[in-house]
């Protein structure tokens, strides 16, 4: 799914207050991580994940494995946090404002 500018602000928006649920630290990404993401994802749509500073991989590239793995999409990355999004069709939690 690619958001337009006005999705990904109101995205944003909404992941400042949360507070990462995953961290990536010096083992990079596993699969238990990946299945933990995929199930936040589900649940809640929008997550947060940090990676630490002992993590040698760069963030954009955690980004898009994570991304690609649970079939979400990457709102934004900066600096050390990633923020993520995949949409639930069952039951949708987060509202885009009406263009």
């Amino acid at each position: 799914m690619s958001l337009n500018s006005k999705e990904r602000a109101h995205l944003m928006s909404l992941a400042h207050s949360l507070d990462p649920i995953f961290n990536v630290g010096k083992g990079s990404v596993t699969p238990e991580m990946i299945e933990g993401i995929a199930a936040a994802l589900e649940k809640r749509e929008l997550i947060k994940i940090g990676v630490l500073k002992n993590c040698a991989n760069d963030p954009r590239d955690i980004a898009e494995v994570i991304s690609e793995r649970t079939h979400s999409t990457v709102v934004k990355v900066i600096g050390k946090k990633i923020i993520l999004y995949k949409r639930n069709n069952k039951d949708p939690k987060i509202e885009f404002p009406k263009k």
